[in-house]
């Protein structure tokens, strides 16, 4: 039957991008926001300046304070939220929800109780409903100014995956499908930490050979990581894991990057959040990785040396100086027999 009527709830930059495409693709779109001047603004002269100055957004897209006005009757309700703020923002509205609606997470981001991606929180709160993930290489601001992008949809209802495929996919967005949720959601999530590492690199000044050596390795340890937890580490040859993560190491429009690069020029975590102005998942990100990858015993000298830079005020250059040492050395990961590394 397909998508008809939407609802996004979140009124930041990449929720915008979303329901912008919905409301081209002739799909009745409703935005929740908090922010009442936004909303307006969005309704009245089609615009949303704080997060995406000088767009144009469709006339027919909506916007609302009112999250029943939004997702009541809803086919699909996209979660574009802070991952901190998924929790409480969905289970406000889950007594107005019928298991017929689904629900598809677009927040990077991890829940610290229990190690929970957004997809398990969600689907706690709405355990009958069809859920997904959307995660990619997507930096909203390119799409907002419709250059070409990739994502991915990723869930176990494979009907659910054709709708939002036929919903978002456009001249310049394309929609791949993928039935690894955990691994598309992880690898979206764990890039994050990663930007913040290349960030101290750009800043630093270092050279092209370093810049490629930390995105191969955070590769390598993103996989490590997700096949430990259970995930399938060929999803990371993806666009949810080497696409998003290639991005968001080599873009200066990534939050997380623009966190590590204030950092690597010496200033603190607090100076690098107020300089942005915006959440930056991948700080609590690495707070969470660190720990668990700690309780796991999974070797992620990246992970352990950006905490310390973050937390602890180490030096930013010897997170790249630490992959010169250490006993793991075998390239690419799960290619050699254990007993041959």
């Amino acid at each position: 039957m397909g998508i008809r009527t939407a609802a996004i709830i979140g009124g930041g930059s990449f929720g915008t991008v979303t329901a912008n495409i919905l409301a081209d693709n002739n799909i009745q779109a409703i935005q929740w926001l908090r922010n009442q001047d936004i909303a307006d603004s969005i309704n009245q002269q089609h615009v949303n300046e704080q997060y995406l100055p000088g767009i144009a957004l469709n006339p027919s897209l909506k916007a609302t304070t009112a999250i029943e006005e939004a997702v009541v009757g809803a086919d699909v309700i996209f979660v574009s939220v802070p991952s901190k703020s998924v929790r409480d923002v969905i289970s406000g509205f889950a007594h107005l929800i019928s298991p017929q609606q689904a629900l598809v997470s677009t927040t990077k981001g991890i829940e610290p109780d229990g190690f929970l991606l957004m997809s398990q929180v969600i689907r706690e709160v709405f355990p009958d409903n069809p859920v997904g993930v959307l995660s990619g290489p997507n930096l909203a601001k390119e799409i907002a100014r419709k250059e070409l992008a990739g994502t991915v949809i990723a869930s176990e209802n494979s009907d659910l995956r054709r709708d939002i495929q036929e919903a978002l996919s456009c001249d310049y967005f394309r929609v791949y499908a993928s039935n690894d949720v955990y691994g598309v959601e992880l690898g979206g999530a764990l890039k994050n930490i990663y930007a913040i590492v290349s960030g101290f690199v750009a800043a630093l000044g270092m050279g092209e050979n370093t810049k490629s050596m930390i995105i191969t390795r955070s590769l390598a340890e993103m996989s490590r990581f997700a096949d430990a937890m259970g995930a399938n580490p060929l999803t990371f040859l993806g666009l949810s894991g080497v696409g998003d993560l290639v991005v968001t190491c080599m873009s200066p429009l990534s939050r997380n990057f623009r966190v590590g690069y204030a950092i690597g020029q010496g200033k603190t975590l607090d100076q690098a959040i107020e300089e942005l102005g915006e959440v930056a998942e991948g700080v609590n990100t690495l707070r969470y990785v660190r720990a668990k990858a700690e309780d796991s015993g999974i070797y992620m000298p990246l992970v352990m040396g950006a905490y310390e830079c973050l937390f602890h005020g180490a030096d930013p250059g010897m997170v790249a100086r630490g992959l010169m040492t250490g006993e793991h050395a075998s390239d690419v990961e799960f290619a050699l027999p254990k007993h041959e590394i």
